[in-house]
Protein backbone atom coordinates (compact mmCIF):
# COMPACT_ATOMS: atom_id res chain seq x y z
CA UNK A 1 0.00 0.00 0.00
CA UNK A 2 1.82 3.40 -1.15
CA UNK A 3 1.55 6.07 1.87
CA UNK A 4 2.91 9.14 2.71
CA UNK A 5 6.49 10.63 2.51
CA UNK A 6 8.04 12.11 5.24
CA UNK A 7 7.63 15.82 4.26
CA UNK A 8 4.22 15.68 3.42
CA UNK A 9 1.91 18.00 5.45
CA UNK A 10 -1.74 16.28 6.42
CA UNK A 11 -4.46 18.16 8.08
CA UNK A 12 -7.44 16.21 9.64
CA UNK A 13 -10.43 18.02 10.05
CA UNK A 14 -12.64 16.50 13.05
CA UNK A 15 -9.43 15.17 14.52
CA UNK A 16 -10.47 14.36 17.89
CA UNK A 17 -13.21 12.56 16.85
CA UNK A 18 -13.03 8.48 16.67
CA UNK A 19 -11.96 8.02 13.33
CA UNK A 20 -9.52 10.94 13.29
CA UNK A 21 -7.72 9.78 15.81
CA UNK A 22 -6.87 6.61 14.79
CA UNK A 23 -6.03 8.04 11.28
CA UNK A 24 -3.82 10.45 13.02
CA UNK A 25 -1.55 7.62 14.69
CA UNK A 26 -1.57 5.99 11.65
CA UNK A 27 -0.64 9.68 9.87
CA UNK A 28 2.50 9.98 12.62
CA UNK A 29 4.17 7.03 11.78
CA UNK A 30 4.74 8.11 8.37
CA UNK A 31 5.10 12.22 8.52
CA UNK A 32 5.95 14.45 11.56
CA UNK A 33 3.97 16.86 9.87
CA UNK A 34 -0.07 15.99 10.89
CA UNK A 35 -2.12 18.84 11.99
CA UNK A 36 -5.44 18.20 14.09
CA UNK A 37 -8.55 20.80 13.37
CA UNK A 38 -11.13 20.20 15.88
CA UNK A 39 -13.79 22.65 17.14
CA UNK A 40 -13.76 21.56 20.77
CA UNK A 41 -10.95 21.81 22.37
CA UNK A 42 -10.27 18.29 24.08
CA UNK A 43 -6.89 17.09 22.77
CA UNK A 44 -6.41 14.92 25.68
CA UNK A 45 -5.87 11.46 23.18
CA UNK A 46 -4.46 13.31 20.39
CA UNK A 47 -0.67 12.16 20.31
CA UNK A 48 1.47 14.62 22.01
CA UNK A 49 3.73 15.53 18.70
CA UNK A 50 0.63 17.01 16.60
CA UNK A 51 -0.19 20.17 16.12
CA UNK A 52 -3.92 21.03 17.34
CA UNK A 53 -5.86 24.28 15.97
CA UNK A 54 -9.25 24.97 17.79
CA UNK A 55 -11.76 26.51 15.51
CA UNK A 56 -15.15 26.48 14.30
CA UNK A 57 -15.32 25.52 10.58
CA UNK A 58 -18.96 27.15 10.37
CA UNK A 59 -17.23 30.31 10.80
CA UNK A 60 -15.34 31.46 7.77
CA UNK A 61 -13.39 34.59 9.21
CA UNK A 62 -12.15 32.21 12.30
CA UNK A 63 -11.12 29.45 9.79
CA UNK A 64 -9.11 31.80 7.85
CA UNK A 65 -7.41 33.21 10.93
CA UNK A 66 -6.71 29.64 11.91
CA UNK A 67 -5.39 28.57 8.42
CA UNK A 68 -3.60 31.82 7.97
CA UNK A 69 0.00 31.08 6.68
CA UNK A 70 -0.64 26.74 6.39
CA UNK A 71 -0.52 24.60 3.56
CA UNK A 72 -1.27 21.14 3.12
CA UNK A 73 -0.31 18.12 0.54
CA UNK A 74 -3.70 15.97 1.81
CA UNK A 75 -6.60 16.71 4.03
CA UNK A 76 -8.87 14.56 5.30
CA UNK A 77 -12.35 15.99 6.21
CA UNK A 78 -13.87 14.20 9.27
CA UNK A 79 -15.84 16.90 10.80
CA UNK A 80 -19.32 16.85 11.89
CA UNK A 81 -21.26 14.30 13.70
CA UNK A 82 -24.01 11.71 13.39
CA UNK A 83 -27.27 13.53 14.42
CA UNK A 84 -30.38 12.59 13.14
CA UNK A 85 -32.64 15.82 14.46
CA UNK A 86 -35.50 16.72 12.53
CA UNK A 87 -35.98 19.82 10.35
CA UNK A 88 -37.83 22.21 12.22
CA UNK A 89 -36.34 20.87 15.47
CA UNK A 90 -32.93 22.29 14.44
CA UNK A 91 -32.51 20.20 11.42
CA UNK A 92 -31.22 23.32 9.44
CA UNK A 93 -28.26 23.89 11.49
CA UNK A 94 -26.91 20.58 11.03
CA UNK A 95 -26.61 21.39 6.95
CA UNK A 96 -25.17 24.70 7.46
CA UNK A 97 -22.73 23.29 9.91
CA UNK A 98 -21.86 20.42 7.17
CA UNK A 99 -22.34 22.23 3.90
CA UNK A 100 -21.55 25.26 4.38
CA UNK A 101 -18.92 24.25 6.66
CA UNK A 102 -17.61 22.74 3.78
CA UNK A 103 -17.55 25.60 1.35
CA UNK A 104 -15.82 27.61 4.33
CA UNK A 105 -12.40 24.99 4.20
CA UNK A 106 -12.46 24.53 0.71
CA UNK A 107 -12.10 28.78 0.69
CA UNK A 108 -9.80 28.89 3.09
CA UNK A 109 -7.58 26.10 1.96
CA UNK A 110 -4.07 26.70 -0.12
CA UNK A 111 -5.35 24.99 -3.42
CA UNK A 112 -1.70 25.14 -4.88
CA UNK A 113 -0.01 23.00 -2.57
CA UNK A 114 -3.10 20.39 -2.42
CA UNK A 115 -2.89 16.92 -4.02
CA UNK A 116 -5.81 15.09 -2.26
CA UNK A 117 -9.17 16.13 -0.15
CA UNK A 118 -10.88 12.73 1.14
CA UNK A 119 -14.70 13.89 2.21
CA UNK A 120 -16.40 11.76 4.38
CA UNK A 121 -19.82 10.49 3.60
CA UNK A 122 -22.56 8.61 4.47
CA UNK A 123 -24.47 5.39 4.08
CA UNK A 124 -27.38 7.83 5.18
CA UNK A 125 -27.64 8.92 1.94
CA UNK A 126 -28.99 6.15 0.11
CA UNK A 127 -31.96 6.66 2.37
CA UNK A 128 -34.83 4.15 1.08
CA UNK A 129 -32.68 3.02 -1.81
CA UNK A 130 -32.82 -1.08 -2.32
CA UNK A 131 -29.93 -2.90 -0.80
CA UNK A 132 -27.33 -3.79 -1.52
CA UNK A 133 -26.68 -0.46 -2.07
CA UNK A 134 -24.16 1.04 -5.14
CA UNK A 135 -22.53 4.05 -5.63
CA UNK A 136 -24.63 4.67 -9.41
CA UNK A 137 -27.97 5.07 -7.19
CA UNK A 138 -29.66 7.70 -6.79
CA UNK A 139 -29.63 9.37 -3.07
CA UNK A 140 -32.53 9.11 -1.10
CA UNK A 141 -31.66 11.32 2.09
CA UNK A 142 -34.67 10.91 5.09
CA UNK A 143 -33.06 13.65 7.28
CA UNK A 144 -31.26 17.19 7.51
CA UNK A 145 -28.56 15.13 8.48
CA UNK A 146 -28.57 12.83 5.24
CA UNK A 147 -29.17 15.68 2.42
CA UNK A 148 -26.16 17.09 4.42
CA UNK A 149 -24.11 14.87 3.83
CA UNK A 150 -25.56 14.10 0.00
CA UNK A 151 -25.07 17.78 -0.91
CA UNK A 152 -21.38 18.00 0.29
CA UNK A 153 -21.00 14.38 -2.01
CA UNK A 154 -22.25 15.97 -4.95
CA UNK A 155 -20.01 19.53 -4.16
CA UNK A 156 -16.60 17.84 -4.13
CA UNK A 157 -17.77 15.34 -7.01
CA UNK A 158 -18.84 18.69 -8.97
CA UNK A 159 -15.62 20.77 -8.42
CA UNK A 160 -13.76 17.22 -8.94
CA UNK A 161 -14.79 17.08 -12.47
CA UNK A 162 -15.08 20.52 -13.34
CA UNK A 163 -12.28 22.27 -11.61
CA UNK A 164 -9.67 19.82 -11.30
CA UNK A 165 -9.93 19.63 -7.67
CA UNK A 166 -8.56 16.91 -5.88
CA UNK A 167 -11.57 15.09 -4.04
CA UNK A 168 -12.69 11.81 -3.56
CA UNK A 169 -15.68 11.06 -1.19
CA UNK A 170 -15.39 7.55 0.65
CA UNK A 171 -19.13 7.29 1.56
CA UNK A 172 -18.76 4.67 5.19
CA UNK A 173 -21.50 2.57 6.58
CA UNK A 174 -21.16 1.58 10.03
CA UNK A 175 -17.48 1.85 11.66
CA UNK A 176 -16.53 0.26 14.52
CA UNK A 177 -13.92 0.03 16.96
CA UNK A 178 -11.74 0.39 20.02
CA UNK A 179 -12.52 4.48 21.56
CA UNK A 180 -15.77 4.49 19.74
CA UNK A 181 -18.11 7.51 21.18
CA UNK A 182 -20.23 5.72 23.77
CA UNK A 183 -23.17 7.16 21.99
CA UNK A 184 -22.93 4.65 19.30
CA UNK A 185 -24.67 1.07 19.35
CA UNK A 186 -21.52 -0.89 19.88
CA UNK A 187 -19.80 0.63 22.80
CA UNK A 188 -23.45 1.10 24.33
CA UNK A 189 -23.90 -2.72 23.96
CA UNK A 190 -20.52 -4.10 25.16
CA UNK A 191 -19.80 -1.35 28.22
CA UNK A 192 -23.31 -3.10 28.98
CA UNK A 193 -22.82 -6.16 28.94
CA UNK A 194 -19.30 -5.87 30.67
CA UNK A 195 -21.63 -4.47 33.81
CA UNK A 196 -24.23 -7.59 33.31
CA UNK A 197 -26.76 -4.83 32.91
CA UNK A 198 -29.84 -4.72 31.05
CA UNK A 199 -30.19 -2.47 28.37
CA UNK A 200 -32.65 -0.90 25.84
CA UNK A 201 -32.89 -2.11 21.91
CA UNK A 202 -35.04 -2.19 18.61
CA UNK A 203 -36.31 -5.75 17.65
CA UNK A 204 -32.53 -5.70 15.80
CA UNK A 205 -34.29 -6.75 12.73
CA UNK A 206 -32.24 -4.38 10.34
CA UNK A 207 -29.10 -5.83 8.36
CA UNK A 208 -25.95 -3.22 8.28
CA UNK A 209 -23.14 -3.50 7.73
CA UNK A 210 -20.20 -3.09 9.75
CA UNK A 211 -16.02 -2.29 9.10
CA UNK A 212 -13.56 -1.94 11.67
CA UNK A 213 -11.70 1.16 12.06
CA UNK A 214 -8.27 0.59 11.11
CA UNK A 215 -9.35 -1.09 7.53
CA UNK A 216 -11.32 2.06 7.13
CA UNK A 217 -8.40 4.16 7.89
CA UNK A 218 -6.41 2.28 4.89
CA UNK A 219 -9.31 3.08 2.73
CA UNK A 220 -8.94 6.98 3.29
CA UNK A 221 -4.93 6.99 3.07
CA UNK A 222 -5.28 4.88 -0.24
CA UNK A 223 -8.01 7.09 -1.67
CA UNK A 224 -6.29 10.37 -0.87
CA UNK A 225 -2.79 9.07 -2.61
CA UNK A 226 -4.87 7.73 -5.46
CA UNK A 227 -5.04 10.05 -8.70
CA UNK A 228 -7.56 7.43 -10.28
CA UNK A 229 -10.08 7.98 -7.16
CA UNK A 230 -10.46 12.17 -7.83
CA UNK A 231 -13.83 13.00 -8.72
CA UNK A 232 -15.16 9.80 -7.35
CA UNK A 233 -18.28 8.54 -4.83
CA UNK A 234 -16.83 4.99 -3.30
CA UNK A 235 -18.43 3.02 -0.89
CA UNK A 236 -16.22 1.91 2.54
CA UNK A 237 -17.81 -1.21 3.99
CA UNK A 238 -17.38 -5.20 4.79
CA UNK A 239 -19.77 -5.87 1.88
CA UNK A 240 -21.30 -8.34 4.69
CA UNK A 241 -24.89 -8.20 5.95
CA UNK A 242 -25.29 -8.94 9.49
CA UNK A 243 -28.51 -8.42 11.20
CA UNK A 244 -28.16 -5.74 14.32
CA UNK A 245 -29.75 -8.30 16.30
CA UNK A 246 -26.71 -11.01 16.17
CA UNK A 247 -24.31 -8.91 16.36
CA UNK A 248 -25.41 -7.48 20.25
CA UNK A 249 -26.45 -11.57 20.56
CA UNK A 250 -22.23 -11.94 19.82
CA UNK A 251 -21.25 -9.31 21.91
CA UNK A 252 -23.55 -10.48 25.25
CA UNK A 253 -21.95 -14.27 24.51
CA UNK A 254 -18.64 -12.73 24.29
CA UNK A 255 -18.91 -10.96 27.52
CA UNK A 256 -20.55 -13.40 29.10
CA UNK A 257 -23.60 -10.86 30.40
CA UNK A 258 -25.27 -8.09 29.37
CA UNK A 259 -29.46 -8.66 29.36
CA UNK A 260 -30.86 -6.54 26.04
CA UNK A 261 -34.68 -5.72 26.23
CA UNK A 262 -35.58 -6.50 22.63
CA UNK A 263 -38.14 -3.54 21.22
CA UNK A 264 -37.22 -0.99 23.84
CA UNK A 265 -36.08 1.15 21.23
CA UNK A 266 -38.29 1.84 18.07
CA UNK A 267 -37.07 1.86 14.74
CA UNK A 268 -36.58 5.33 13.19
CA UNK A 269 -39.16 6.70 11.08
CA UNK A 270 -38.66 5.97 7.37
CA UNK A 271 -35.45 3.64 8.47
CA UNK A 272 -34.04 1.41 5.31
CA UNK A 273 -34.28 -2.13 6.87
CA UNK A 274 -31.51 -3.64 4.51
CA UNK A 275 -28.41 -0.94 4.29
CA UNK A 276 -25.36 -3.09 3.30
CA UNK A 277 -22.74 -1.80 0.55
CA UNK A 278 -21.66 -3.03 -3.25
CA UNK A 279 -18.01 -2.71 -2.38
CA UNK A 280 -17.19 -3.75 -5.87
CA UNK A 281 -16.00 -0.07 -6.55
CA UNK A 282 -13.73 0.61 -3.60
CA UNK A 283 -11.84 -3.10 -4.75
CA UNK A 284 -11.60 -1.96 -8.31
CA UNK A 285 -10.01 1.31 -8.20
CA UNK A 286 -8.51 1.72 -4.68
CA UNK A 287 -7.50 -2.00 -4.96
CA UNK A 288 -8.85 -1.91 -0.98
CA UNK A 289 -10.99 -4.70 0.48
CA UNK A 290 -11.66 -4.92 4.26
CA UNK A 291 -9.09 -7.39 6.28
CA UNK A 292 -11.00 -7.68 9.43
CA UNK A 293 -13.64 -9.99 10.11
CA UNK A 294 -16.49 -9.18 12.55
CA UNK A 295 -15.40 -11.60 14.98
CA UNK A 296 -12.46 -10.54 15.49
CA UNK A 297 -13.36 -6.53 15.44
CA UNK A 298 -15.54 -7.64 17.97
CA UNK A 299 -13.04 -9.53 20.38
CA UNK A 300 -10.53 -6.54 19.61
CA UNK A 301 -13.14 -3.87 20.62
CA UNK A 302 -14.45 -5.77 23.72
CA UNK A 303 -10.80 -5.91 24.97
CA UNK A 304 -10.67 -2.23 24.76
CA UNK A 305 -13.40 -1.73 26.60
CA UNK A 306 -12.53 -4.17 29.31
CA UNK A 307 -9.14 -2.41 29.67
CA UNK A 308 -10.32 1.14 29.38
CA UNK A 309 -14.22 1.21 30.89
Amino acid sequence: MDTFKDTDRILIVGGTGFIGRHLAERCLKHTQFVTCFSLTGDRKALPVNMEFVHADISDKNQLQSALHDKFFDYVFNLSGYIDHTPYFKGGRKLIESHFLGLMNLIDCLDKESLKGFVQIGSSDEYGSALAPQKESMREKPISPYSLAKTATSHFIRMLSLTEGFPGVVLRFFLVYGPGQDDKRLLPYVIKCCLKDKEFNASLGEQLRDFCYVEDVVDAMIMAVLSSEAKGHIINIASGIPVFIRGVIEKVVEKTGGGRPLWGAVPYRQGENMRLYADISLAKSLLKWEPHTEIKSGLDKTIAYYKLNG
